[in-house]
């Protein structure tokens, strides 16, 4: 696989990975909903040996969540990227933040008892912009 390349909304932090090294799942958990006013965050893991900060380490801000998890933001336009618990030999990246093609598709869907009563999977019209 090639270096996937990611970054925040405003470009000033960058990273790189070398591998998604687990399945792309969506994440429904309250903590993930509330993190990106989204109804679920598509995650996938990343050996810390695979993943690189590329640039603005400076900018990068972090939250504890929950006990030992640390959620990484970009204090300049709150992008979430990142997610880890110290131990852990690997990281969550947060898949959506990736500028590259990840050549790979969702396998699972996580948490699902945290939904939100408004989710609706399937019949929903689509509009073209």
């Amino acid at each position: 696989m090639k270096t996937l390349h990611g970054s925040c909304l405003c470009k000033a932090i960058a990273y790189e990975l070398d591998s998604l090294d687990m399945p792309i799942s969506h994440c429904h958990c309250h903590t993930c909903r509330k993190a990106h006013a989204a109804a679920f965050a598509s995650t996938a893991g990343v050996m810390r040996e695979h993943f690189r900060w590329v640039r603005g380490l400076d900018k990068l801000s972090s939250f504890e969540s929950s006990p030992g998890k640390l959620r990484h933001f970009c204090s300049q336009c709150g992008s979430h990227l990142v997610a880890e618990r110290l131990a852990q030999p690997h990281v969550i990246v947060r898949v959506a933040t990736l500028d590259d093609d990840p050549q790979m598709t969702p396998q699972a869907h996580i948490w699902t008892s945290h939904d939100v009563p408004w989710l609706v999977y399937e019949g929903l019209a689509r509009k073209e912009t």
